[in-house]
């Protein structure tokens, strides 16, 4: 793997910054308050002007903030799956989700249990890649492979999921906006570094097979005519 050991180091990196990017979302709210998949800013105009509440939704629940007149933040316990849309109506005036739209956004929020998922198999490729062989290059590269498809298919279904949440928020006239949250992105990142890794890393893994076989075709050649033969013993007679 020395010829192409710089590249495989670039693949290395791209897992670990994948894994710790796929961390950062799964300790958005409500383990971390202000790391979220979507941000609503709620109506502030009869606040006052030090208070900014807000709803930041995560991967395992959501957090209402600076609602309360003590200022302090509610937020739901760790649990997989929750129904963004009840949290909207309730305090944002004007907004109604349909039961369809209502039912979607909910059902999608329980894929969010592949964000942990996608974040250990990143990491398992990652181990895999420290080893610089052949064969644990070919299974960091099928692990990463696999690490893309999860965080995809999460991706997806968290931005299906939040823009119903974040059309009608935006749509309302309750002067509340929504945004996507820093969580979101470092999904998008993930899976984008994950996929590099793949590439990268499949490549090095092959690069270093042919090499392999290279050299050993050329130290055949360098090899004399009769060398290693068995030596014919004279006969005294």
């Amino acid at each position: 793997m020395r010829q192409t050991g710089f590249f495989h180091h670039i693949g290395t990196f791209l897992l670990l910054a994948a894994t710790v990017l796929l961390i950062i979302t799964d300790i958005s709210a409500p383990v971390v308050n202000n790391i979220s998949m979507l941000k609503v800013n709620l109506d502030d105009r009869a606040t006052s002007t030090d208070r900014h509440p807000q709803i930041t939704f995560g991967t395992f629940g959501y957090c209402v903030q600076d609602t309360m007149a003590s200022g302090q933040d509610f937020c739901t316990r760790s649990h997989i799956g929750y129904d963004p849309a009840e949290v909207v109506e309730e305090n944002v005036h004007g907004v109604e989700f349909s039961d369809y739209a209502a039912d979607t956004s909910k059902a999608l929020t329980r894929v969010m249990v592949l964000h942990p998922i996608a974040t250990g198999l990143a990491f398992i490729a990652f181990l895999l890649a420290l080893g610089a062989g052949v064969v644990g290059s070919l299974l960091a590269s099928l692990c990463s492979l696999l690490t893309f498809l999860v965080t995809l298919v999460a991706l997806i279904c968290n931005f299906v999921s939040f823009s119903i949440i974040k059309s009608e928020v935006n749509n309302a006239d309750d002067g509340s906006t929504a945004e996507w949250g820093a969580a979101s992105w470092t999904t998008l990142v993930s899976a984008i570094c994950s996929l590099l890794a793949t590439v990268v890393v499949f490549f090095t893994c092959c690069s270093a097979r042919m090499h392999r076989r290279r050299q050993s075709r050329v130290a055949v050649k360098d090899v004399p005519d009769g060398y290693g033969a068995p030596v014919r013993r004279r006969r005294w007679w």
